[in-house]
Order: C-alpha cells, then structure tokens, then sequence
C-alpha cells in the first residue's frame, strides 16, 4: 500500500535563515558573490541608465524618470522593463543583506526615491501604462504584464525592507498591493482576471510573510484559484481587445500557453511558457504549506515530477521550445535547439526549494543544485559582464544563424539584451544563495548543500552556530564544526555514495530521514562526513530520442562537457567507451572553485564515404584514437568561442 506523503504544516516546516545570518566562504561560491557586489551590481545599474556601449539601451531608469516627471520623452523598451530595475535593487538588498553591498544604500536610496516618484497616487505603478497608454490599463493582462511587473517590485521591496529595516519601498509596494486587492478578487464587481505572466501570487506570500497582513494571502489564493476556470479570463480578453495585440507572437496564443487551460488542481503535466510555470507552481507550493491545502501539495507533487522525470534536461534547464520559450511533451530534450531560458531554471529552483519546505525532503535539493550548478552559473560569464539568456547542451557556431530556427542560440554571451530578464534574475539569484545553503526548524537546523560557509541563527530561541568546510569535489569530506543544541539535517545528495560519519573523532552510526542525516548537537560539536564522488558517465532513458546511444559526464552535481579548444570541431563525430574510467585533471587555469576537468579517450571518425569531397558516397568509415578533455558546463565558452557538447556519442 503506497505510503501518505508528508506535508508540512506552518509550524514545523522549514523557514528561511535571514541572509544576514550567513557568510559564505566557498572557493567557487564566494567568487560569484564577490563578483556580482563588486562588478556585477555597477555594470547592470550602467545598462539600466544606457551606458553600455555597443549594446541595445536599456530605457529602464528613463522611463521611470519620463513617469516620475524628472524629463520629458517617450516609454521605451518591452512592457516589463520595469522589472530590471526591481531586481537590480532586490540583489543589492541581498549584497546588502549578504554583507557584501553596503556600499550601495544610497545608490538604492536614489532608485527607491525614483520609484515612489513614479507610483501614482492611488498607488498604480507601470511606466509602460503611466507613459503611453494610461487609458489601457488592466485591459491587456495577458500581455501588459502589470501584476507580473508588480510581483518583481513586491519582492525587491520585501528583500530590502528585511535587509535595512527602511519602509519606504515597502510602503510603495503595499500600496500597489491594496490596489490590486480592491480591484480583483471573487467578489461581485471586481475584475475576475488573473495574470497573464504569473509572479505576483509569490510576491503576495512573501509580502504577507513581511507585513502579517492576510488580505495579501487571500489575494494570492485568489489568483491561483481563478486561473483555468471557465470561461477562460484571458481567451475571452483575447476575443475582446478583437487583434489589438502587444506581442505579434501572440496571433498563436493558446491558454495552456500560460498554464490556463485547466484549473490548477487539475493540471497534471508542466505545459506552455517554463518561467510562468515554475513561478506559478512556486506560488501553489508556497500556499499549500501556509494554508494547509492538501489538494493544493498534491498538484505540486504531480507537476515537479512530470519535470524533473521527463521533461528537464540534464544540466537543469527546462523549457525545451525555441518558440515561445515553453515546454513541448515528454522526452522532447533536443540539444542544439534547446531554450532552457536562465530565468526557468531559476524559477525551478525556486520550486524545488519550495517543495523541500513543504515536504520534508531533501531529495527536491538535488534538482535545486543541478539547475544551480550548471545552467544558472552557466548563464553568466567568470568576469560578470556577459549573460545566456538560452543555454543549450550543443553548440555549432556556423549553424546559429539569424531568421532561423537556430536563431534564438547564441554560441557567445552577450553583453546584455533587449529583453533582459535573465542578467539580474541570475545576480539576484548568486546575491540570495545563502537562502538555498540553511534552514531552520523547530529543534533542527538544515544543511541544504555543501557549500563552504559559516550560519548563527536560533533554533528555539537558543543560538546555534555552524561552520561548514565543504571539500566532496576532491577529498569527498565535509567538515561541520557546530555549537549550540539543535540537531542538524544535513543532505545527503544522491551523488554521495557510501557516506559516512565521525562525531568528535569517532564514528557514529548515520541516521537517514527523507534525505537528511540528523545528527544530535549539544555544544562544541566536530562533524565530518565521508563520502565517494566520482566522476561517472550517465545515460538518458530510452524514450529521449535526442540522446539515444549518447552518453554524458558529471563529477557531483556538475556536468560536464567537450569544448573545441580542447578537442578539435567536428565534436559530433566524437566516440566514447562508456565502460572506461574517467581520470581527473588539473581546473582550468584562472577559474574559480578550481573545479577539475575530466579526462578520457575517444574516438573520431576522419572518413565516413569512399570520396570525402562528396555530399554523400559509398560507407567507408575510418577512425583514429584520440585523447579528450571535457570541462564543466558552468564554465563552458569563458575561453575561445567554438563548439560545444554534453552528449558523446557511444562505442556500443
């Protein structure tokens, strides 16, 4: 008989460490940080305030002068632009929080100000709508992106209020809440709609979570309960804007597009658009557990695993449809053509971390270090200043063509981009990464990954410290030195095989519950795990048509991949002997984290036909012996610009 799940309730679930509690010292983890504070949050404010040169402007800062009444001009930009400001300001509030970004109060001070200037006074706040078309408010809510943009300015301003304790911004986006709340909602004489963009529902749990005020909740439930429901709020909108459309794309909208065509406790698999899915399934996840909503869990349960079971590419990315950035159906992972928008796999993230809340388990962490470890850091160059908004597992540059199929790849990053959701949702992300490391319990404190750090919080009222040194790449050790009386959870990731324990120098028998070994503290504690990580090649399941009699690499969570640099072009003419063992190499010189490559042999194909000048001929295959070295995805094209390949063909 299959076992109940567990859900959480409020009160024993775990909560979030405040960012300010934690310092991470990881020699991979630290460099990002310090990255983003000290480059990374100047050179996006430079792109929002159009100082990049050889780049598309921003227009963001602008706008939000021309609406404040600062000067005079024209809105430019996507109808969102508003949001690259929100989340430019929510990472200095976490570089602030982390300990890294004080420097920057008064830059956000400034930008907080502008803002509020902006806000109307009923507290509508859009520049698009301010700006250019004040009469068309709240009637295009599947392209117009206000409650979307508003979700963005809720988050900034709940992130910098618990950072600095200052209210204005968080006024700004109270106001804007109430707004909302007097016009939507079940109520008669409301509007009936919902996002077209979902992200606010998340907002609005995280602002009740700050404010203690409930309406914020209950408006959040609204939204994921009216969504799906007939008739459909956002088809008829459709039917009556009659072609007055922001998005040409949109002439081939469909409602699973946006995750309406079915109400929420009936969709069973991950459809349409992957950043307004996992945003919306992070917002199911977040009031199943404040709400108690069993039916609400459930569904969240269903759609995870539809994920990451047939619909997730190895390296964490999600979103396999060049066309409308969406998913497609099960097994549908293309590599060369792959989406796998940064901005989803962040939005996974964000799901995952929720479902570990909400059930206990640790095993939703070993998906939120996979997208972690691969397509976020990979999203973002080792200097900062260069972003994938697509991340795909193959790369042929000549094929990336514009006005083609092909052309939504990028075989190089960009400095930035007319759509520039990706640049600071990853900034926010790396600047907000302690959130992913700890939690907390009644009586537990939770180690959600092995990344070298140092945490004091209380734990029913008692003060509990923990320094972590984190060395399972190379030494496969973790070294936990704790103080206090708790228990700690800590992780043990599927690529943690054989783990073992020693307590103050002895060993001690290893406790397993749902993923987390607990280990009782009761003061000056020494900790170390042992563990064997190795380097391994991995296989995909029969149905992955793509991937059929391929293999692939991964040392822990990351995953590996062939670059051109090291092994010539013609990546795809490449076989592997799945059987043989993968030696470890030196890093690579100059990165950070000093992660290593891999070592192996293969072989080429240097002949396939009997004329080699010709399309095509008679077989004649030749082969020679080759030496190969894969690095990690995270760090791929950081170096010569050239091919790239996750997936090796196999010697079978």
């Amino acid at each position: 008989m299959e076992s109940k799940p567990h859900w959480s309730v409020p009160g024993d679930a775990m909560r979030a460490v405040p960012l300010r509690k934690i310092r991470i010292k990881d020699a991979l983890f630290s460099r990002y940080l310090s990255l983003v504070s000290d480059f990374v949050v100047p050179y996006q404010w430079n792109a929002l305030n159009d100082r990049l040169e050889n780049t598309e402007p921003s227009h963001c800062i602008a706008n939000f002068r021309i609406a404040a009444g600062d000067q005079q001009g024209e809105f430019q930009g996507a109808v969102f632009q508003d949001t690259d400001l929100y989340k430019w300001l929510e990472t200095v509030a976490f570089c602030i929080a982390n300990g890294t970004g004080e420097q920057y109060a008064a830059l956000a001070d400034e930008a907080i100000d502008l803002i509020r200037r902006a806000q109307e006074k009923d507290g509508y706040i859009n520049t698009y709508f301010t700006i250019k078309a004040p009469e068309k408010k709240w009637t295009n809510l599947v392209e117009g992106h206000e409650l979307y943009s508003g979700g963005h300015l809720i988050e900034a301003a709940v992130a910098y209020y618990e950072a600095t304790g200052k209210r204005p911004i968080l006024d700004v986006a109270c106001r804007f809440a109430d707004l909302v709340a007097s016009r939507f909602g079940a109520e008669e004489g409301k509007c009936h709609g919902y996002p077209g963009h979902q992200e606010i529902e998340l907002a609005l749990v995280k602002l009740y979570r700050a404010t203690g005020e409930t309406r914020y909740l209950e408006l959040a439930r609204y939204f994921i309960y009216a969504r799906g429901q007939k008739p459909n709020y956002l088809l008829e909108e459709i039917k009556a804007r009659k072609g007055d459309n922001l998005f040409p794309e949109f002439a081939e909208y469909d409602a699973a597009y946006a995750q309406s065509h079915l109400p929420v406790l009936e969709q069973t698999t991950a459809v349409g658009h992957a950043v307004r899915a996992t945003y919306m399934y992070s917002a199911m996840a977040d009031l199943a557990l404040e709400l108690g909503d069993e039916a609400l869990a459930h569904a969240c349960q269903t759609l995870y695993e539809n994920i990451v079971h047939r619909r997730m590419y190895l390296t964490g990315g999600i979103g396999s449809s060049g066309k409308l950035e969406r998913f497609t159906t099960d097994y549908d992972l293309p590599n060369d053509s792959a989406y796998c928008e940064s901005c989803a796999s962040i939005g996974l993230m964000m799901f995952g971390q929720r479902m570990a809340r909400l059930t206990g388990e640790a095993s939703y962490y070993d998906t939120v270090e996979r997208a972690l470890c691969n397509t976020v850091l990979a999203g973002m160059s080792i200097q900062g200043d260069r972003y994938f908004y697509v991340n795909p597992l193959e790369v042929w540059p000549d094929n990336c063509l514009p006005s083609t199929s092909m052309s939504h790849v990028k075989p190089v990053r960009q400095k930035w981009f007319v759509c520039a959701c990706c640049p600071p949702n990853i900034a926010r992300t790396l600047a907000s990464l302690g959130q992913y490391i700890y939690a907390k319990a009644p009586g537990r404190l939770y180690v959600q990954q092995f990344i070298s750090s140092s945490v004091t919080t209380d734990v029913d009222g008692r003060t509990v410290s923990l320094t972590m040194e984190a060395d399972y790449m190379r030494s496969g050790t973790v070294k936990l030195h704790a103080c206090g009386s708790a228990t700690l959870a800590v992780r043990i990731p599927a690529y943690f095989r054989d783990a073992a324990l020693t307590v103050n120098g002895a060993p001690a028998s290893l406790t397993i519950e749902r993923g987390y070994a607990l280990i009782p503290v009761n003061g000056e504690t020494e900790i170390e795990l042992r563990g064997r990580v190795e380097a391994h090649f991995v296989a995909a399941n029969r149905q992955v048509r793509e991937d059929l009699g391929q293999v692939a690499m991964e040392k822990g969570p990351y995953v590996y991949c062939l670059e051109e640099q090291d092994n010539g072009d013609l990546l795809a003419n490449i076989y592997v002997d799945p059987t043989q063992t993968l030696a470890e190499g030196a890093p690579l010189e100059g990165f950070p984290g000093a992660l290593p490559t891999l070592e192996l042999q293969g072989e080429r194909l240097v002949e396939t036909i009997e004329d080699p000048d010709a399309l095509y001929g008679l077989p004649h295959f030749a082969k020679k012996a080759v030496a190969l070295k894969a690095v990690p995805y995270a760090q791929w094209c950081n170096r010569t610009p050239g091919e790239m390949r996750v997936w090796l063909r196999a010697k079978l």
